[in-house]
């Protein structure tokens, strides 16, 4: 007999989209309820206190976590995350998403997620090596590159990365660069990895404009989020010969109806730390960016901005999702009656995770591939699975969302059957 678990009775926000989009997968597959109930389900979960001394000297107890969704096939990836809206439920639905999204591009992996609830704006870098090495001595037991293999997410980067294989290396006795992705060059990292995400995300948007008969020279595009994915996507969008109307991020958000210099607004937030003020465009309400009227929306922040109470009054043809669970199930479900096309996350912001598989390959390798090599395999593995998704679609009648959710969950749902139930 099966327990239901009590967190997952009620879940709620990114947890309950991350349900709901497998509950609709599993019911066009006509999968068993078993079979649903393994899916739905973390196979593990650990949650660790995260003691820091601060540089004041005084003691801070933080809360981290890491979920491993699935294992069926192969070892769990997934991202690491500071940020003060960390919790459980959150990290849930995100090694999910992981593990549809490592299926759907056929990558080796399964799902996995880790964070910890702190702002990493408010800590000194001492601080936050610190945070990160205790995190990683408290969750060694289950990662490794055969095991769970993490990478950067909101609020860390390479440097983290880099203190995390240190960390793990120090403890195995000597040096082991397959695992983590996302570190520096200098220590393994693969080239083209910090821009993955981002070119990834420019491959799948163009592809879509096209598909709609739009050319990408004459259509204008709005990016909520200036961050590690959205800045990338912005210039890349640029280079493309798209004008980039408008940007945002947790400050402010800028408009301009000829078009925004994205070099010259990066070059502006290295050097203020925010969009806002720079002299090329005007200040626009942030909510607003999601309505404007142009051809291509893409949300490259957080989960459920576009939500039942503004899906209405999105302009946009296509919305690609740059960031994990930006659309609600409500806002998914008025914009595919509105006939917005909407390429979902687990497809389009997935380039950050294949060139992770790339550098986890040179890693455990110790053969390093050209900055070309890496471009045009990313740019073949996110076309390939565009079109098998798009196959998909028209074949079954369904949306980009629920056939990319199709051909994952069948995926994974095909190793977990072959491999069998132990005992």
């Amino acid at each position: 007999m099966i327990v239901e678990a009590p967190t997952a009775v009620h879940p709620s926000g990114p947890l309950a989209d991350a349900q709901s989009q497998l509950a609709a997968a599993i019911s066009t597959l006509g999968f068993e309820a078993g079979l649903h109930d393994l899916l739905a389900r973390p196979r593990r979960e650990m949650t660790v206190s995260v003691p820091l001394r601060r540089d004041n000297g005084s003691i801070e107890i933080l809360t981290g976590h890491r979920v491993q969704h699935n294992f069926s096939r192969g070892p769990a990836k997934g991202g690491l995350r500071f940020s003060p809206h960390v919790n459980i439920d959150e990290v849930r639905a995100l090694a999910m998403w992981m593990t549809w999204k490592c299926a759907l591009l056929d990558v080796p992996y399964g799902g996995a997620k880790g964070g910890i609830t702190i702002d990493p704006r408010g800590y000194s870098m001492a601080e936050l090596e610190r945070v990160t090495r205790r995190y990683t001595s408290e969750i060694l037991p289950i990662i490794g590159p055969e095991r769970d293999i993490p990478a950067p997410d909101i609020g860390t980067d390479e440097q983290t990365m880099a203190w995390m294989m240190d960390t793990y290396s120090v403890s195995s006795g000597y040096t082991v660069p397959g695992v983590v992705t996302g570190k520096p060059v200098s220590l393994g990292g693969s080239l083209g990895r910090s821009s993955a995400t981002s070119a990834g995300v420019v491959h799948i948007a163009l592809a879509a404009l096209r598909h709609l008969q739009i050319t990408p020279s004459r259509a204008t595009a709005a990016v909520q989020g200036f961050g590690k994915v959205g800045a990338g996507t912005a210039q890349f969008l640029s280079d493309a010969g798209v004008k980039v109307v408008a940007v945002s991020d947790q400050y402010g958000a800028l408009h301009s109806s000829r078009g925004i210099d994205i070099s010259g607004l990066t070059e502006h937030v290295a050097a203020t730390g925010s969009v806002v003020g720079f002299a090329g465009a005007e200040p626009l309400a942030a909510d607003e960016l999601l309505e404007l009227d142009v051809h291509l929306l893409v949300p490259a922040a957080i989960e459920g901005v576009l939500h039942e109470g503004n899906a209405p009054r999105v302009q946009a043809r296509v919305v690609v999702e740059g960031a994990n669970g930006p659309t609600t199930a409500a806002a998914d479900e008025i914009l595919k009656s509105r006939d917005v096309l909407v390429v979902p996350d687990i497809l389009a912001n997935a380039g950050g995770v294949i060139v992770s598989y790339f550098e986890w390959v040179q890693s455990n390798q110790a053969y390093w591939w050209s900055r070309r090599e890496v471009d045009d395999r990313l740019e073949s593995r996110m076309l390939l699975a565009w079109a098998g998704v798009l196959d998909t679609a028209g074949t079954r009648g369904i949306s980009l969302r629920e056939a990319a959710m199709v051909t994952a969950v069948s995926r994974v749902a095909d190793a977990h059957l072959t491999r069998g139930l132990y005992p």
